[in-house]
């Protein structure tokens, strides 16, 4: 079972993007696919999930009123609308898939989309120029 991204590119400060992350064949009936970046140098960043289930959504602050998540049941696809771009968003994201879990509140769900998730895609590259 395999994540695979899509929607990366190159795009001016102030412009938006949209990711696509394609689940197919997913097994798990109560899951969250979400989204992290690492961009060079530095480290690996939990940005945001959805809720298979009932929707429900968590944004990290730092992308908070810019970036937007998204699913369709029927396509299996998850979204992630990025506007107002700015050179520090520049990073490869990755898509990541798997049971809601925060070890009993040890983790943030930050840390849980980046540590945790057991199916990962192999990333796609945001790079946003001044």
């Amino acid at each position: 079972v395999q994540l695979v991204e899509s929607g990366g590119g190159l795009v001016q400060t102030g412009g938006s993007l949209r990711l696509s992350c394609s689940t197919p064949g997913f097994i798990f009936d109560d899951y969250v696919i979400g989204w992290f970046r690492q961009a060079p140098g530095k480290e690996r960043e939990g940005l945001s999930c959805i809720s298979r289930i009932d929707g429900w959504t968590y944004y990290a602050e730092s992308i908070t009123g810019r970036f937007t998540i998204g699913r369709d049941i029927a396509k299996k696809m998850v979204y992630l609308e990025m506007n107002d771009l700015k050179p520090e968003d520049t990073a490869v994201f990755y898509c990541v898939a798997g049971p809601l879990d925060v070890r009993g509140g040890v983790l943030s769900i930050a840390h849980m989309l980046i540590y945790v998730m057991p199916k990962r895609g192999e990333g796609t590259q945001v790079t946003v120029s001044p």
